[in-house]
């Protein structure tokens, strides 16, 4: 019911309203939601059996909550999201700076003013949007931020002295009564002003300077932490923890499928890049596999995480890789190629910390590896594993089916290949059609693929062969090389091989 029309308390009192705590309120709605079978966290994908619950059941408890997990894992998306679980409107006293119930007020202000006018007291209504707070928790927060202080303006303008209520300004936590107030990365504050939040929680005494102030504040806690701030960076104060009734942690997505649904939701992509460039289901999980490779990586940080941010920034950057190509070569539509992935590396160097060893390879090589593996592994669902087809690592006869042969002598013969980045669409189709057996191939375990997936995959196999050491690939200014394996080695020395290797036919 919208009772918005009210304005005063003795309006408020004739409609019948009852006031209820944040808490209540939000355990009621969630009931409802969840009676009707309704998306409690719409466009929160892959927590739907494991976060969501956890979450509605300490909605239920009415608990303040913690959630815990690495960086990109959605923790301040969950917590902004319970705004929609509050009433649309509540009612507070007009003017009142903490959002006084006026059943039941808390500041002298709003005392006063019931006392002064009673059932005439000027009623607001205060929307749903109104009622969140939230601060980001950094080493120079102050207890008056987050408390309050004594105000000498306030005291010369009301001629008060320094022992009245009236002289404080009332720090976010206070002004975010009957609210939700959110503090990210809670380790990150200090332990002394942690230590400020324990009467809150518990009691909701509020000390400013001389003031002992009694103000049961109403209010849901929401705190978000990431475990690696317990050793790099602070730690949450044990006294603490132990008042947040309810510690949820949270995860990366589970599987290749919810990471496409993640990004392709956050993906902002301008209309232009939509309608200009087309990208196939096999780019996108290339980009999703790189996250993958990354989080299970040796060079990479496993405490510090890889964020769902990593192949939303790289999904775009692709697509614009691919749009500013087609720009150069006045094209009115593309696809994303294997080559433009190049363009997505800039994503990844800035999306994962190194550990020592990675520092040493460079954020660049480390980022370039990252990308080879997630081809690799990959080209393994698409088409048959190149390892399989090993002469010493396969019964006798397997080698004779080898679907790579022609392709490998074609290299071997001393052909090449060039795959300049910014070349044409239709002269990248040539050149791939020039390689003996690639096409036959594609077609082989793709016979239903059009003209466009057929050039893509062709392209992809020639990434693939390359990753599992059956051709040479090189990048250098402005193109991408193949050569035979052989040729490569003995010319640029990038790589070196055992005798076994080179000696064997059917990996070549």
């Amino acid at each position: 019911m919208n009772n918005t029309h009210i304005k005063t308390l003795g309006e408020l009192k004739s409609s019948g309203y009852v006031s209820k705590s944040i808490k209540e309120e939000i355990r009621q709605n969630l009931i409802k939601k969840i009676s009707k079978k309704e998306v409690t966290f719409p466009g929160i994908l892959g927590y739907e059996d494991s976060v969501i619950p956890d979450t509605e059941r300490a909605l239920l408890s009415r608990h303040n909550i913690l959630f815990l997990g690495l960086r990109g894992q959605a923790k301040t998306r969950m917590a902004r999201q319970m705004t929609d679980l509050l009433d649309e409107y509540i009612p507070v006293v007009a003017g009142s700076e903490v959002n006084d119930d006026p059943f039941a007020p808390l500041s002298r202000y709003a005392k006063n003013l019931l006392e002064e006018k009673g059932d005439d007291t000027p009623i607001e209504w205060l929307h749903r949007s109104e009622r969140y707070g939230e601060k980001l928790a950094t080493p120079d927060v102050s207890v008056a931020d987050l408390i309050g202080d004594i105000d000498p303006i306030k005291a010369a303008n009301l001629k008060l002295n320094y022992a009245d209520e009236r002289v404080i300004h009332y720090g976010i936590i206070p002004r975010s009564n009957r609210s939700i107030f959110v503090i990210n990365e809670l380790p990150d504050l200090q332990a002394r002003i942690q230590v400020s939040l324990f009467n809150i929680l518990e009691e909701g005494d509020l000390q400013i300077r001389g003031f002992k102030l009694r103000l049961p504040l109403d209010i849901l806690f929401v705190f978000t932490a990431n475990p690696e701030d317990y050793t790099n960076r602070g730690a949450i104060v044990t006294p603490l923890k132990d008042r947040i009734e309810s510690q949820i942690l949270t995860h990366y997505p589970s599987s290749i499928e919810t990471s496409l649904l993640i990004t392709e939701q956050e993906a902002e992509l301008h209309a232009d890049q939509s309608k200009k460039v087309k990208v196939s289901d096999l780019v996108k999980r290339l980009i999703e596999q790189v996250a993958f490779e990354a989080r299970s990586s040796e060079y990479v940080d496993k405490k510090s995480g890889v964020s769902a941010r990593l192949t939303i920034a790289a999904y775009e950057n692709a697509v614009s890789a691919a749009e500013r190509r087609a720009i150069i070569n006045k094209e009115k539509e593309t696809q994303v190629w294997i080559s433009d992935l190049t363009g997505i590396i800039p994503s990844i160097t800035g999306k994962i910390e190194l550990v020592y060893e990675g520092e040493q390879e460079g954020p660049y090589q480390v980022a370039y590896n990252l990308m080879e593996k997630a081809i690799r592994t990959q080209f393994a669902k698409y088409f048959p594993n190149p390892d399989t087809f090993k002469k010493k690592k396969t019964a006798a006869g397997v080698a004779d089916e080898n679907p790579y042969r022609a392709i490998t002598r074609w290299f071997d013969a001393g052909n090449h290949l060039n795959v300049f980045f910014e070349s044409k669409d239709e002269d990248k189709v040539q050149l791939l059609y020039k390689v003996d057996g690639l096409y036959g191939l594609v077609k082989k375990y793709f016979p239903n693929a059009n003209a466009k997936e057929n050039a893509l995959l062709m392209e992809f196999v020639l990434h693939g062969l390359a990753t599992h050491s059956l051709i040479s690939k090189k990048v250098v200014e402005g193109k991408i090389e193949f050569k035979d394996l052989m040729g490569s080695m003995l010319n640029l020395g990038t790589k070196s091989f055992s005798e076994e290797e080179l000696d064997d036919e059917d990996f070549r």
